[in-house]
């Protein structure tokens, strides 16, 4: 759920414009999954941009505070939200964990690493949301060692149906900076793709796993 209409323009703005998303209907990505897709997402590469990853720290903050008021901690996804996390911690003035996939094999084998104290709320940052479940494994994690895990937020979600069932059944709150609603309004005001392209990539969303077979 997007929750500054200005800021997911934006924000969808600056992905396109570093290339974080690639929009290629005519010649579509593979993923792992094997789905066919019109758009690849890296937002990694917003890290490489001082005056990007500024904006986005700095929404990601003001939203965070404005739905749950100064959480006790924030928590970064690893690995693709933990350096996005760290700094909207710091900004923040909060405590900073993040969550890994899975415990670490070896040492004290933990999975959620920093200092962290059982019974505090925390907001959990992302990337990327594509299903949610890697990201709700992270949450269950959090849960698992004791915390109150008040929501989610993420630079940008493809916003499929899965998802949002996945997150409702969860209990969680998510809410983005962007979507792919507002990603193909974006296109649309610049006039960056075609009438024909913008088509595709609105059926891409609906049935992902079938679209381009």
């Amino acid at each position: 759920m997007v929750q500054n209409k200005k800021a997911a323009l934006k924000t969808a703005e600056s992905l396109l414009q570093i290339k974080a998303i690639k929009l290629q209907p005519e010649n579509p990505f593979t993923w792992a999954s094997g789905w066919k897709s019109p758009i690849y997402c890296d937002n990694r590469l917003t890290l490489s941009h001082p005056e990007i990853r500024t904006y986005l720290k700095i929404q990601f903050s003001q939203q965070i505070e404005g739905t749950y008021g100064r959480p006790d901690y924030i928590a970064g996804v690893a690995t693709g939200a933990i350096a996005m996390g760290a700094l909207v911690a710091d900004y923040m003035g909060v405590p900073f964990i993040y969550v890994r996939d899975k415990a670490k094999g070896h040492g004290r084998q933990n999975q959620v690493e920093g200092s962290f104290e059982p019974g505090s709320n925390v907001v959990v940052i992302e990337d990327l949301i594509s299903t949610g479940g890697s990201s709700l494994k992270a949450v269950n994690a959090l849960k698992e060692a004791g915390a109150e895990v008040l929501g989610m937020m993420a630079i940008f979600t493809y916003d499929f149906p899965i998802a949002i069932q996945n997150f409702e059944e969860a209990k969680i709150p998510l809410h983005t900076l962007s979507d792919y609603h507002h990603l193909l309004e974006q296109t649309v005001q610049s006039g960056s793709i075609s009438e024909q392209d913008r088509s595709l990539l609105s059926e891409w969303r609906t049935n992902p796993s079938a679209w381009g077979k």
